[in-house]
């Protein structure tokens, strides 16, 4: 959930890249940042609470300078959000790491270092690292900084990605990845290390992926050694990130989340390419995709937060299009329980980065299960859920820097649109015709979306109402109730107004108890099937004295009065639906934070990319 950079250099001060690095991994949530920088006689470090900038200028304060160096962005999980607690942590002024992860063990770890007369000055997991790799560098591995990291890591139970530099150790730069996100990015005459490419993208674009229990050796001519989980030489790709720096950057728009917003109708259709050119043929999910869908009876999700509303949306597509059977559970919660197995199951894992651990675990504990078919969901190449994945669709949305996920989630729809069609197609419930239209569909879907984004300007005034309110109730009945789920996360993530979403047939079931003028209830509310029992259910809210914002369509006849507040879209998309009244809810949420004014690319307690626990 943190960020990682690194650097070794043969001439130019790693202190820039270190704290521009950090910058752009700062979407991914942080709390405090620090650097540690090799000066040449010791390491010299830099801590600070709060925003990369503090700790910038505390940096340029002291002129710290030098050829090799680790940064560092907290997201606090072991101890409080104060400095001491702030990597990088150094022991014995020797050994100097910077971690993502947790080590599920560190209390064992931190009595067996307390043991060998080692002092914590932090509450923190990662400190037990550097006092690990201290001990084992000036003992039996005698000075060798590869070694001693190698042997320290033999303790460690749990996730980690780490960087460590020594004092006495100017030309090498150690790093080592477990279950959480590390690459090394290759340059002229310097090498880094970074959480993802996003960091290294200004400094060169050829990168390499290391996999679970990798530890590597770098010096300013690239990876010197590399050892696997096996602790045998191992070699990994180099590859040519196609990442634009351009996606990193705001350009004309005010935030992240406001521009990727905006960026829906051609990450869709970029998305959706693929399905129509290819006209869902199995192939777009993998070379053995036929095989597979062929020997399957039915389907398991597993997803977290966002991701799980888009698997929610998918049951719905995949039971109703393909007739194949379909449930979907929350990976931090399928690992913890009892399950029985079904071999001819597709597990399909949701994650935008590729790199959520609680689903990772998941997709581990279902293959350990007898589940040997799956598929990943994913929208970034090469991360660690596609490896573990006999199958893999990447979604086109490109780089994603708020965290409250918008471009993510809407093509994720589109991949498992795609998905509900192949299958119904090989499963005989979709002919030529039913393919057709559904292609139609598909390529008329950024159109649609770019009129709900023009709905803007309605979606602002409602805005400045909800800013004022402290609770909110999102409805939808059917395929729609996982965007009032959505809509109402959205609003708890980036305005902080406590919101829930229900069913609107449960309204009578208990939540119509909440229900007063103070309680705005938003609604959507389609032309489908289910129109008539929404207007029903909007009914009762009507006559507790709520007030109703409804987003619905051209067709579906609704009036505005008092108390009743409409929105329509240009019209009804039939069974994309879910995905275009998707754009609204994001843009009430973007514009009711705007009115409150809080961080709405970086929103407090929360992380873009979640890789603890």
């Amino acid at each position: 959930m943190c960020g990682i950079v690194g650097a070794i250099r043969q001439d130019t001060n790693v202190v820039e890249f270190l704290v521009d690095g950090l910058k752009r991994l700062e979407y991914r949530g942080y709390d405090s940042s620090g650097i540690a920088v090799n000066t040449g006689n010791s390491i010299e470090r830099v801590r600070r609470t709060g925003r990369v900038a503090l700790m910038e200028e505390a940096a340029q304060e002291v002129g710290l300078n030098g050829l090799l160096g680790i940064g560092h962005t907290r997201w606090a999980t072991h101890g409080g959000v104060t400095e001491p607690n702030a990597h990088p942590h150094i022991s014995g002024g020797l050994i100097a790491v910077v971690h993502n992860g947790i080590i599920e063990n560190f209390e064992t770890e931190r009595e067996r270092l307390q043991a060998l007369g080692y002092e914590f000055t932090s509450q923190t997991d990662t400190e037990v690292i550097a006092h690990a790799i201290h001990y084992e560098y000036t003992h039996a591995a005698q000075g060798d900084l590869f070694a001693a990291v190698q042997a320290a890591c033999q303790h460690f139970h749990g996730a980690y990605a780490i960087g460590v530099i020594a004092t006495d150790k100017q030309d090498q730069l150690i790093t080592a990845r477990m279950g959480c996100p590390l690459l090394v990015a290759l340059g002229e005459n310097e090498t880094f290390i970074a959480s993802d490419v996003s960091a290294v993208i200004s400094q060169t674009r050829r990168v390499v992926f290391l996999e679970d229990g990798d530890i590597a050796k770098l010096s300013t001519n690239g990876i010197d050694i590399l050892v696997d989980k096996n602790r045998q030489v191992a070699e990994r790709t180099v590859r040519v990130s196609e990442l634009s720096l351009a996606s990193l950057e705001l350009g004309l728009y005010n935030h992240f989340m406001q521009k990727e917003i905006h960026e829906q109708p051609k990450a869709i259709a970029d998305t959706a390419e693929v399905l129509i050119n290819d006209v869902f043929r199995p192939e777009i999910f993998g070379e053995k995709a036929a095989e597979v869908f062929a020997e399957i009876d039915s389907i398991k999700i597993l997803a977290c937060g966002t991701s799980y509303y888009a698997g929610l949306t998918a049951k719905y597509w995949l039971e109703s299009i393909a007739k194949i059977p379909t449930d979907i559970e929350i990976a931090s919660e399928y690992r913890y329980r009892d399950v029985i197995a079904n071999p001819k199951q597709l597990v399909v894992t949701i994650s935008q980065s590729g790199e959520t651990l609680d689903t990772m675990e998941a997709l581990k504990y279902a293959q350990s299960l007898g589940h040997t078919h799956s598929l990943s969901i994913c929208n970034v190449m090469e991360s660690a859920l596609p490896r573990e994945s006999e199958l893999v669709f990447y979604t086109r949305a490109g780089a994603e820097i708020g965290v409250a996920s918008t471009k993510a989630f809407t093509t994720q729809l589109v991949a498992l649109f795609g998905l509900s069609v192949t299958l119904g197609v090989l499963r005989g419930h979709v002919n030529e015709q039913q393919q057709h239209d559904y292609v139609e569909q598909l390529r008329q879907l950024p159109g649609d979306i770019q009129h709900a984004l023009n709905l803007e300007p309605q979606i602002v005034t409602w805005a400045q109402q909800f800013a004022k309110k402290s609770d909110a109730l999102f409805l939808g009945r059917g395929i729609h109730y996982p965007v009032a789920l959505e809509g109402a996360l959205k609003l708890k993530e980036i305005t902080y107004i406590h919101a829930e979403a229900y069913p609107a047939g449960e309204l009578k079931h208990g939540p119509l108890a909440l229900v007063d003028e103070n309680m705005p209830v938003v609604v959507i509310a389609p032309h489908d099937k289910l129109l008539d029992k929404v207007k029903a259910n909007m009914q009762e809210v009507s006559a507790r004295g709520g007030e109703l914002f409804v987003f619905t369509d051209l067709d579906s006849n609704f009036n505005a009065s008092e108390g009743v507040h409409v929105i329509r879209t240009p019209r009804h998309v039939g069974v994309l639906s879910p995905i275009l009244h998707t754009i609204p809810v994001q843009l009430l949420s973007y514009h009711t934070a705007l009115a409150r004014g809080t961080d709405v690319d970086k929103p407090r307690n929360l992380a873009k990319s979640v890789t603890v626990e």
